[in-house]
């Protein structure tokens, strides 16, 4: 009777560790989610007050040396004012995008093609009022922007929907085949224009920041910071941007794992 009750303890401990293994094998180490990891990135730039208070603060800022220069530029001056500004981020409003992946992560394809087919993005704060400021001023509005070509006329659809003005497709100037960065555009404008203020949400949005590594660009924009609320206008971006590009080397097609290990290099804690 005892053998018998040690056999029955035997088989039965031999199928609970089976069946651990199998489960253990079945489920795996879920891949890991970066999406996840902007979840308070994305909150933050949608529901925050703060968010929408330095939109205001970056257009109002915008107005006055707006003001200011024209008010002190010659009037024998023979190139045309103008401003230059990104559109993802500085313009328009891509946050819902990027929630869709903290909701549904990789599982549900959803590129940023397909986003800016649909041309439904809302303005951001203060950005519409002061594109009909500038050109109720007379200056001309350049809209500068790395989304490709191709998409030239969905964004002049959304631009429209917005209210923005000077939406046409000499204005509007997006990424060509083989284009890095935005510099050959920024001096296509600067050929016929005195480009009196830039705006965006990226460092890369304004001359002398492309490629550089997290401290170069840190350095940067120490070296530069008086052009900052003069000449150059930045808005807030947590949820995505050559920030994080840096971190990466540029290389996104880095694992997430590996992506994930570098995140978490690069904070600073008190030692």
């Amino acid at each position: 009777m005892i053998r018998k009750t040690k056999w029955v303890v035997l088989v039965l401990v031999g199928f609970l560790l089976n069946g651990v293994s199998v489960k253990a094998e079945t489920q795996g180490s879920p891949s890991l989610n970066l999406y996840e990891q902007n979840t308070m990135s994305v909150l933050w730039f949608q529901s925050s007050a703060e968010a929408k208070a330095l939109y205001y603060q970056g257009y109002n800022l915008g107005r006055m040396r707006l003001d200011e220069l024209l008010k002190n530029r010659p009037k024998t001056a023979v190139l045309k004012p103008a401003v230059v500004l990104d559109i993802d981020e500085t313009i328009l409003d891509n946050s819902p995008h990027q929630s869709w992946f903290v909701l549904h992560g990789q599982g549900i394809p959803f590129s940023w093609n397909d986003w800016f087919n649909r041309g439904t993005a809302k303005a951001l704060p203060g950005a519409i009022e002061f594109l009909q400021y500038a050109n109720a001023r007379g200056v001309d509005i350049y809209y500068i922007s790395n989304r490709d070509e191709a998409q030239k006329e969905a964004t002049a659809k959304n631009l429209q929907l917005v209210g923005a003005p000077q939406v046409n497709y000499e204005h509007i100037l997006l990424q060509q085949p083989g284009e890095k960065g935005k510099e050959t555009r920024r001096q296509y404008v600067s050929k016929t224009h005195e480009i009196l203020l830039y705006f965006g949400d990226n460092l890369g949005d304004f001359s002398g920041f492309d490629g550089l590594t997290v401290s170069e660009r840190t350095s940067e924009v120490n070296k530069r910071r008086d052009e900052f609320g003069r000449k150059l206008i930045v808005f807030p971006n947590p949820m995505y941007g050559d920030w994080e590009g840096a971190i990466y080397d540029y290389n996104y097609r880095k694992s997430n794992e590996e992506k994930d290990r570098l995140r978490k290099k690069f904070l600073q804690i008190h030692r």
